[in-house]
């Protein structure tokens, strides 16, 4: 059995202790992989485990410490990556059976990254297929389940790296997020997950180097932990174009208190309808940041079910794209979903793709006056907490009879103001016991901000030691 207080250990003070001798970096390899065992058996968020080669890597990495040699900030520190990143000599199969025996021949620079500054690969983690979903439900590996009630989901389409991180397995671990994939699995599974600025961390994985919803992002228990990983894996880096230069200090000093910010509640949101829980979460939430020095201004944007659906046009186009060769031979064995949302893809013309920008310049025209007198906005996450399995996004999207906006995700439209970074922060739980996310979305390219006020709510209202009952 797993030691938990070790599996719960952050980061940067696994990464002390090995530094300073006092825990070795086989003893932390050995309880993650004890702690994987566990939990996976019951909620399958790994689809990959490397124990044989953790542990040789763990051997090494304890004997180069002993002598004061230490490869990098994460020297000795499990992590776990998504099974849809590209890791060189291991497989990578997207959730799919049409890619269930791919093997990539190099990295994608995250990992290559997180390998560099002396972190180890201990797994790769379940998504949907082609990371398409909210749910992480794929033909291939089956159902993820949520850590505080297996009856309901982890969120996607980085479940499982989610789930991993909620449950102590790994103290972080990479999603990607086009659409709130890593914000989605945070919010449900209890735990951070940024969405950082457009071009933040080099992204290089798929055929196009010009594609702007994609992002790489972390999940992690804590806002020390989660800065590390962005400072060891953001750019530049010229494999991408779009990578932003120059870096940022994530790990400059957080502030203890908000004085002198200006943050816009935003819960007038295109009429979606909140569940009561998470409606008084968020407001509570925004109560603390004003004790904490905040000013807060009520705010409101017209977005509604019409801008998600531009964003769901666009990734009908981005699925198919990317994916739609494999249909002819692969469609009876893909999620029927997957194949509808392709299909709709491959029927719409060059035009219709590209005035779908139209509607996101309208979405950025009434976004930009809030944000150039408000340093952030806080909203819910997610408008519902975790559903139960077997459903679909689309369940979800749609309008009542009155008008009102039955929203499950609030994350999709801030990937079409992609410059702006998005965190998901853990602000308490339901009455009947699953996680509530507040989101915070900052100014473009600013993304210390939201970082800052997770870290000041961290203060004031710790979840770092809050456990799931699995």
């Amino acid at each position: 059995m797993a030691d938990l207080d070790l599996s719960y250990t952050p980061a940067h003070v696994l990464a002390a202790r090995i530094r300073d001798g006092s825990l070795s970096p086989i003893t932390i390899v050995e309880n993650a992989l004890d702690r994987i065992k566990t939990v996976n058996e019951k909620l399958n968020c790994f689809c990959f485990v490397y124990p044989e080669e953790s542990l040789e890597l763990a051997r090494e990495m304890e004997a180069e410490a002993k002598i004061g040699q230490f490869r990098g900030p994460l020297h000795g520190i499990p992590f776990a990556i998504k099974d849809l990143t590209p890791t060189k000599g291991k497989r990578t199969t997207l959730g799919s059976y049409a890619y269930e025996h791919w093997v990539p021949d190099i990295d994608a620079p995250i990992v290559e990254a997180l390998k560099n500054a002396g972190g180890i690969m201990i797994g790769k983690t379940t998504t949907p297929e082609f990371a398409y979903s909210s749910f992480t439900e794929s033909p291939l590996w089956g159902i993820t389940r949520n850590p505080w009630n297996p009856e309901r989901c982890a969120g996607g389409s980085s479940g499982g790296s989610g789930v991993a991180v909620a449950t102590g397995c790994v103290p972080f671990a990479e999603g990607s997020d086009m659409g709130g994939s890593v914000r989605i699995p945070a919010s449900f599974c209890g735990v951070l997950g940024l969405k950082p600025s457009f071009g933040r961390i080099p992204f290089t994985i798929l055929p196009s180097q010009f594609d702007q919803i994609s992002h790489f992002g972390p999940l992690a228990r804590s806002v020390q932990d989660l800065c590390l990983f962005m400072q060891v894996t953001q750019g530049p880096d010229e494999r991408d174009i779009q990578s932003l230069k120059p870096a940022l200090d994530f790990l400059q000093p957080k502030p203890t208190d908000l004085k002198g910010k200006r943050l816009g509640l935003l819960l007038d949101f295109g009429r979606r309808q909140w569940h009561p829980d998470v409606e008084a979460a968020i407001r509570a939430g925004a109560e603390v940041l004003r004790r904490a020095g905040a000013e807060i201004e009520e705010v409101k944007l017209s977005w509604s079910l019409d801008q998600d659906e531009l964003w769901s046009k666009h990734w009908s186009v981005y699925l198919a794209s990317f994916f739609g060769h494999v249909l002819p031979k692969y469609r009876k064995k893909m999620d029927p979903i997957v194949v509808t949302v392709i299909e709709r893809g491959l029927q719409m013309s060059a035009v219709e793709f590209k005035q779908l920008e139209f509607g996101r310049t309208e979405m950025w025209k009434e976004l930009s006056p809030i944000l150039q007198r408000c340093d952030a906005i806080i909203c819910p996450t997610m408008a519902q907490p975790a559903p139960t399995h077997g459903r679909s996004d689309q369940d979800f999207w749609r309008l009542d009879a009155q008008g009102n906006y039955l929203a499950l995700d609030v994350t999709s439209c801030w990937n079409f103001v992609s410059q702006c970074p998005a965190l998901s922060i853990p602000a308490g739980l339901t009455k009947d016991g699953l996680p509530i996310g507040l989101q915070v979305i900052g100014r473009r390219f600013d993304d210390l901000t939201p970082i800052n006020i997770a870290a000041v709510l961290e203060q004031q209202a710790p979840w770092a030691q809050q456990r799931p009952p699995i």
